[in-house]
């Protein structure tokens, strides 16, 4: 595991860079999920666009005027903070040998210096280029705004309102964790969960795009495959980090003292050998979760069963001979790698709602059907993977169980309705 990009080019290139620290390795890759479903994002708004699905607004815009106050100072105060905390952060991680990136960022602390470089340089290009621009008498014109335009708007709002919504569902799956370290697990680098991201998102790109009057359902067909895309790439992240995001023990495997997987393990000698670990995780061996599932000789034993070693949550008990200066722990039995089945499983329907975006003309259908694969893919997926899980009589399910339950019941409904629910043929508008 590479809980950052410092060990990924460590064990890749043979290089340290010390900055690289800070760059944490799901982080990273979730940051790349978004750039791709913005970019197929893109694309299938302007193939709508094309196909007459989709029209522009009009909007009247003042062109040539110089540079206002309030433009000036908010791109120093951007600059300042980027500055003095994220490039704070790369120096200091740079400098100090026991840095601790996090701790810097949601603390007091502050490079004052390269604030105030940073934000005279946000300055001073601001200042230039609308100076560059800048006419003897500034006009008003009236421009062309097409969806595909949006994209950037509509990506950072998913973003911030995604994160919130993560965090908060999380907390509240794990109220237990939250109540103990409330301000802790709130500003904490881990715990993010899918579906608040997803819904928090929703409602934050559903409310601008009506804002903008852009037709729901298309728009929805549209950032359906990058949806899904996005979603496997995002779990690229969850499995080169070993974030927690793991299944349920495969009592099929075992782990020597090394961390080499091997088959045809003993469940119970393994129960006692951990014992310690074990109770102070689920408080009785009777409840540790485990299935025992012994995978093909011709397909590799880490498919079916992984120890996570170097995981970022330092879970687990040390690892022989590991040699890291940190992030020396694994997992005493084998998990099962569910990251890695949901970056398959998620390429798999990005192919599937990619395939089909041209042969369904009904709109709405499309994300009909994502909503279906994406509530299936995960409701199963729950069965092996490690969740709190909610006490209703009978039924203990766990959030994302029911939430999977919802889309894809939602889902069939909308597949449904879609015939009626058609939009009207778009005419420009004049935006607001």
């Amino acid at each position: 595991m590479y809980p950052n990009l410092y060990y990924l080019f460590q064990s890749l290139f043979g290089v340290s860079i010390a900055p690289l620290k800070v760059v944490n390795s799901f982080g990273f890759f979730v940051a790349l999920s978004f750039l791709a479903a913005a970019w197929i994002f893109t694309k299938e708004l302007k193939r709508k666009q094309a196909a007459g699905l989709l029209s522009y607004a009009e909007q009247k815009m003042t062109v040539g005027s110089p540079a206002t106050m309030s433009e000036l100072v908010t791109h120093f105060l951007l600059g300042f903070l980027f500055g003095g905390k994220l490039l704070g952060t790369f120096i200091g991680a740079a400098t100090q040998d026991n840095f601790d990136p996090q701790g810097y960022i949601f603390s007091l602390q502050f490079n004052i210096g390269l604030g105030l470089l940073v934000g005279g340089v946000f300055t001073y290009l601001r200042w230039a280029e609308k100076n560059k621009k800048k006419l003897a008498k500034p006009e008003e014109r009236i421009i062309r705004i097409w969806p595909a335009d949006r994209v950037g708007d509509i990506t950072i709002i998913a973003a911030v309102a995604g994160f919130a919504g993560a965090k908060v569902f999380d907390n509240l799956e794990n109220w237990d964790r939250f109540i103990q370290d409330p301000i802790g697990n709130l500003f904490s680098a881990s715990g993010l969960t899918f579906y608040g991201g997803l819904i928090c998102a929703a409602i934050a790109i559903a409310y601008y795009i009506r804002q903008y009057r852009m037709p729901f359902l298309h728009t929805a067909d549209a950032v359906a495959p990058g949806l899904m895309l996005a979603y496997g790439l995002g779990r690229v992240g969850c499995q080169v980090s070993g974030d927690g995001d793991w299944g349920i023990y495969n009592s099929a495997y075992a782990v020597n003292a090394e961390g080499v997987i091997t088959k045809n393990a003993d469940w119970a000698s393994q129960l006692q050998q951990h014992h310690g670990f074990l109770i102070q995780q689920y408080g009785a061996l009777d409840k540790v979760p485990h299935a025992s599932f012994s995978g093909p000789s011709w397909l590799p034993d880490w498919l079916f069963a992984y120890n996570y070693p170097h995981n970022v949550n330092k879970e687990g008990v040390p690892l022989a001979n590991c040699g890291w200066d940190d992030y020396c722990n694994h997992l005493p039995i084998p998990v099962f790698p569910t990251p890695m089945y949901e970056i398959l499983m998620g390429l798999a329907l990005f192919g599937l709602l990619w395939y089909l975006r041209k042969r369904i003309q009904l709109a709405g259908r499309i994300f009909a059907i994502y909503m279906m694969v994406n509530g299936l893919e995960r409701f199963f997926i729950e069965k092996i993977r490690v969740n709190t899980t909610y006490n209703w009589g009978s039924l203990q399910p766990t959030q994302a169980e029911i939430i999977a339950t919802a889309l894809f019941v939602g889902g069939i409904i909308l597949y449904a309705m879609a015939p009626k629910w058609q939009p009207k043929k778009p005419e420009p508008l004049l935006a607001k």
